[in-house]
């Protein structure tokens, strides 16, 4: 997949799933400083009405990111658990992670798309842990969760002393 077409699917998925998505996966919030009406040139995602998406809606909306990230065709369903558990994380971690990247200033879109990221490779780690065997990839999942969960308070941190 080119540069072009990920950036195209992550900012057609950042403004369809932004708000509702993280809504619907509690562990995983971004700071307010990265939903804020900043994000995408003022443009404030809470009130863009994609709140009340459901069933076809929403099955639709998942087709087309599939469809983006080069799996169209694909019936997820009958992939492995892992792989399914991952595709449904990372379709949270993605629009979170370009609507970070869209700040206006350069040291909070940083920490802003780095902290989804950073989710991004939690979220990888936990499912390897809950269906991998592999001591050492477990070994490893465990080390990325717990440098990433650090990294990711630290940025959460500065965020909340240093963004407005």
């Amino acid at each position: 997949m080119t540069i072009t077409k990920t950036i195209l699917a992550a900012a057609v998925a950042a403004i369809a799933f932004s708000v509702p998505a993280l809504a619907q996966d509690a562990e995983f919030q971004m700071p307010e400083q990265c939903t804020s009406s900043t994000a995408m040139g003022g443009m404030d995602h809470s009130a863009m009405g994609h709140g009340g998406m459901e069933g076809d809606q929403a099955a639709a909306m998942d087709s087309g990111m599939m469809d983006m990230m080069g799996m169209a065709g694909m019936d997820l369903e009958s992939m492995p658990e892992h792989v399914q558990e991952n595709m449904r994380r990372m379709m949270i971690s993605m629009p979170a992670m370009h609507e970070g990247m869209m700040m206006e200033d350069a040291d909070v879109a940083f920490a802003c798309g780095m902290i989804a990221h950073h989710q991004g490779a939690i979220d990888m780690a936990e499912v390897l842990l809950e269906h991998g065997e592999d001591p050492q990839m477990r070994a490893l999942a465990e080390e990325i969760i717990a440098a990433q969960v650090g990294e990711i308070e630290q940025m959460t941190t500065w965020l909340a002393e240093n963004a407005n």
